[in-house]
């Protein structure tokens, strides 16, 4: 059976990607003042193996970009070249370049030549002015493809060591003897081949580095698969002995990125990532997700079991009951261990902007330090992938209106450098992600001064919190000027509707002269919700447990009414909004009098108020079912669960009853 190579082309992708995502982070950490030599080599390793992987899958341009940047690295390892800043910078770009050229190979496409040239012609020039030379180094690409070439053959012919490698490969799947023994003839000249049925040896003359072998071989396989015997040549007065096998106690297996005698540049490097996630597979997500939709389907299943259990005679069916017991702790441990699968770090978002940051306060002429916290927090994977754009821009946001100028900072007794945190925590059963600054803060007259020119109902009482949430309205912004950074007016209410979306909500606390902070409270999932079921009349509905504050039981005396038909509740001084549920959604048979019924108080959005049903069944974990897929999009409701009786429960729209609530009362006013 013959295998083709382009089996493992995502294997490749998936390997450069992070590969490159490191590259990116030793960059921005390294001192270019005193670069420390293990950044250094991870940097060098990374475009190694990138530039190796390229070439074997013949990703013709990716690789002479890596190859240019490699050779500039190692100078730098050598010693041979002082790094400063722009150095920096245009490695940073290289990087960037080198990834969009590995997402259009990804898309079957060319990468864009104009960019290829202009980055090979900036890094040649570079390796000219390191030696001293100030000849402009514009270099087409088939003069690069022609100086690799040369290079190749050079290193092919210089008699380095005369020694030669007989690899030997063992364990091998059918068809990847012929694929690999192909592989290995691309790198050098293969002779005394012995092929078995799950096993390759050979003798490889030409002087091949080990590394550059496994680099190449560990994308087809495992590291542990591949061993290394050295075979010393005769002296040449001696060319008719036997050629003698140097002793060792047992082939030595190398990692890719393993130290080897011939090459002691690469001496003290840690292992690659490849050989520490050997116990990782990659999974699809939507393979995770129909595992995660049939253990809910389980979930359902054993609460509609565990409901008819309960009418069962314990003393009949005890072993049953117990069973069931049984049933529902398994069910629950199987539950949370299937959606611990879709969990990933908050570092897969924070890693990406302390390249934003750098790059936004150079343009900005700020100086500002970004201090991560959290970043081992879990959250699920879907969230994780749309909180990514709010993030992005509150942290625009704070680096453009936030964080002053460094002259504005010294005239205000600070630091010129400002502080810039990002943190993610667990809270119960949501995440709090804060954006923190130390900047000029809020400045509660011009919030209120534009709110009013723009005719939004405030007034002086409001508290500073509450008018930092003004902010978050459509087509606010109190910039002076529009830039490309921000201030035009859009952003931030989109970003606190995204949040919304996501079942979270957002917060600001800011203190003018000190800083602000942004607060973003999200479920850790979306699939599972700790809710609390409520009964209106007939019908029961799912309230988020995060947002239930208390519930109570409301007095004639502490019920005032207002203009339009609204209500509110006293409660212990704070005045709330009373929501009646069973008018929202037109429920028959609800109790009307409002003392014969429970108030729940809900927050949303850092606002509360009080619900009003009939009667409180208890809490409970649902599996959450995507109501507008199944049927429609409903007002006021975000999703549906079944409950153990097999009947549908709708789950509230904390967060959107109150406006809806307000609509309709409006909408019968003006009728």
């Amino acid at each position: 059976m013959s295998m083709d190579i382009s089996d493992f082309y995502q294997t490749f992708f998936d390997e450069a990607d992070e590969l490159l995502a490191d590259m990116e982070q030793h960059l921005l950490d390294l001192a270019p003042e005193s670069p420390d030599a293990e950044q250094l080599n991870a940097i060098f390793r990374a475009a190694h193996s990138i530039k190796g992987g390229a070439g074997t899958f013949g990703f013709t341009i990716l690789q002479e970009t890596t190859h240019l940047m490699e050779n500039l690295l190692d100078e730098a390892r050598r010693g041979e070249m002082q790094l400063n800043t722009d150095i920096i910078n245009l490695f940073l770009e290289t990087k960037d370049i080198m990834q969009e050229q590995l997402d259009a190979y990804k898309n079957s496409e060319e990468p864009d030549a104009a960019s290829f040239e202009y980055i090979c012609n900036a890094l040649r020039q570079l390796a000219l002015e390191a030696k001293g030379e100030t000849t402009p180094a514009v270099v087409e690409s088939a003069a690069l493809s022609a100086a690799m070439q040369e290079e190749s053959v050079a290193e092919t012919e210089s008699p380095r060591d005369e020694s030669k490698l007989r690899i030997v490969l063992s364990r091998l799947k059918a068809g990847e003897v012929d694929l690999l023994e192909e592989e290995l003839g691309n790198l050098a000249t293969l002779t005394d081949v012995v092929k078995g049925a799950d096993s390759l040896s050979a003798t490889l003359d030409g002087s091949v580095a080990e590394d550059d072998i496994v680099a190449v071989l560990c994308f087809v396989i495992e590291a542990d698969q591949i061993a290394f015997e050295k075979v010393v040549a005769a002296p040449v007065e001696k060319a008719q002995e036997k050629t003698e096998v140097a002793p060792v106690a047992s082939p030595t297996v190398v990692a890719p990125a393993a130290k080897s005698a011939a090459h002691e540049h690469h001496a003290g490097r840690e292992k690659p990532a490849r050989e520490r996630e050997s116990t990782s597979i990659r999974v699809a997500v939507e393979k995770v997700d129909q595992l995660i939709n049939l253990v809910g389907e389980l979930v359902i299943t054993q609460s509609m079991l565990a409901q008819r259990s309960n009418e069962l005679d314990p003393v009949n069916h005890g072993d049953l009951i117990t069973s069931m017991g049984q049933l529902q702790r398994n069910a629950r441990d199987l539950q949370e261990s299937v959606m611990s699968i879709r969990m990933m770090p908050m570092e897969y978002v924070f890693s990406r902007f302390p390249r934003l940051v750098r790059d936004l306060a150079g343009k900005l002429g700020k100086q500002v330090e970004l201090t991560l916290v959290g970043s081992s927090t879990e959250l699920d994977k879907s969230l994780i992938e749309r909180i990514i754009d709010p993030l992005t821009h509150l942290v625009r946001n704070s680096l453009d209106h936030g964080i002053e100028m460094p002259e504005k900072r010294l005239e205000a007794g600070k630091n010129v450098v400002g502080n810039l945190i990002l943190s993610a925590e667990h809270q119960g059963g949501n995440i709090c992600i804060e954006v923190t600054d130390d900047g000029a803060g809020l400045n509660r007259e011009r919030i209120l001064a534009k709110a009013i020119s723009q005719g939004m109902a405030v007034n002086e009482n409001m508290t500073d919190d509450e008018v930092g949430m003004l902010i978050f309205a459509p087509g606010f912004s109190t910039a002076e000027q529009v830039t490309d950074v921000s201030g035009r007016g859009v952003g931030m209410d989109v970003v606190k509707r995204n949040i919304q979306e996501m079942g979270g909500h957002v917060e600001i606390q800011s203190k003018q002269g000190s800083g602000t902070t942004i607060r973003i409270l999200l479920p850790l999932t979306l699939a599972i919700l700790d809710g609390m079921s409520v009964r209106v009349a007939g019908e029961v509905f799912i309230l988020p447990l995060n947002a239930v504050m208390e519930s109570l039981q409301p007095r004639e005396e502490d019920l005032h009414p207002l203009a339009g038909g609204e209500r509110v509740l006293e409660v212990r001084g704070e005045y709330l909004p009373l929501v009646e549920l069973w008018k929202v959604f037109d429920v028959d048979g609800a109790k009307t009098e409002a003392t014969q019924g429970i108030v729940v108080i809900l927050q949303s959005a850092g606002r509360r108020y009080a619900l009003l049903v009939d009667q409180l069944i208890g809490q409970h974990q649902v599996v959450v079912k995507n109501l507008e897929s199944n049927y429609r999009k409903v007002p006021g409701i975000s999703a549906a669960t079944i409950l153990g009786d097999g009947s549908v429960a709708l789950i509230v729209d904390v967060s959107a009853l109150q406006g809806l609530n307000r609509e309709q009362r409006m909408a019968i006013t003006a009728a």
